[in-house]
């Protein structure tokens, strides 16, 4: 696959070090901050670290990936790196947000139950009352850990850790998905190699050769379990990766086309139109 690299063409990523202005609390490796009021973000960006946001009493609309999840109350928003965001929070909101950069989050990230792609697929988590209030404590744990005189990674980790496994204890009642790729190993390593090949390799028979099966029991099991084909799973993540290309950089449709593996401009832009009904360029006017 031939792939454009442009470093002049892409929109920076907005790094952790922008947000420490105004922070509660934090270290080189996780921020505390509280949402209170009204915030808007207008323009789809995305972050190279992970953020965890529970929201008390909030309202209003968060986009990640291009879809729209209504804000509510007693809510966990998890974002990780690379997802396109906006939001629009109404002025009665209150929260509280960790931001967390990679090799942070890694050390405390197995407690996480599932695969973060079941994550991405269902960002939004609603709490119970006990729950939140679970939750709500750990972040001010953190919170009164990082504005210790001497703060302590270890035990700072340990609440995190507390964190994602609440936070996927209670994901479970709501990652219906999840539950079928956990007890299906083949769909879960399939669900990983799209992630891995997907610019480069967009036929079934790639996977399944990895997976040691054959092209059509593949296809079997994806319509099985998940009521889709194993082809439109791959083609979902090009069109994912083609939308936050398309939201997030200054590349031309053509450099985009190259960068998803295509080897023809106007392939790109049918393929494109076939599933989301316009062009490249009227999504990115949008």
């Amino acid at each position: 696959m031939m792939k454009v690299h442009n470093p002049k063409a892409y929109v920076p990523l907005i790094g952790l070090h922008e947000f420490r202005k105004g922070q509660s609390a934090g270290s080189a490796e996780l921020l505390y901050n509280e949402l209170e009021g009204e915030r808007h973000i207008d323009k789809p960006h995305k972050h190279d670290f992970f953020i965890i946001i529970l929201f008390d009493r909030a309202g209003g609309v968060h986009n990640i990936d291009f879809q729209d999840y209504p804000i509510g109350d007693r809510q966990i928003h998890l974002l990780f790196p690379d997802q396109v965001h906006k939001w629009d929070i109404e002025l009665s909101t209150t929260g509280y947000q960790l931001m967390i950069d990679r090799i942070f989050f890694e050390r405390f990230a197995p407690y996480f139950r599932f695969a973060y792609t079941n994550y991405m697929k269902q960002p939004v988590i609603p709490l119970s009352d006990h729950t939140f209030q679970l939750l709500k404590y750990e972040f001010a744990a953190i919170k009164d850990e990082l504005n210790a005189a001497d703060p302590l990674q270890d035990i700072i980790i340990a609440r995190a850790a507390v964190i994602a496994s609440v936070v996927s204890k209670e994901a479970e009642q709501v990652l219906t998905e999840a539950k079928i790729y956990q007890s299906n190993p083949r769909l879960t390593r399939f669900s990983i190699l799209i992630d891995e090949h997907f610019k480069e390799e967009k036929l079934v028979a790639f996977y399944a050769a990895q997976l040691n099966i054959s092209a059509n029991y593949l296809n079997i099991l994806c319509k099985k379990n998940l009521d889709i084909s194993a082809t439109q799973l791959i083609q979902q993540r090009v069109m994912l990766e083609a939308k936050r290309l398309l939201q997030s950089t200054d590349l031309s449709i053509k450099e985009i086309a190259f960068e998803l593996g295509f080897v023809d401009h106007a392939y790109f832009s049918n393929f494109f139109k076939n599933h989301l009904g316009i062009s490249p360029s009227e999504f990115r006017d949008k």
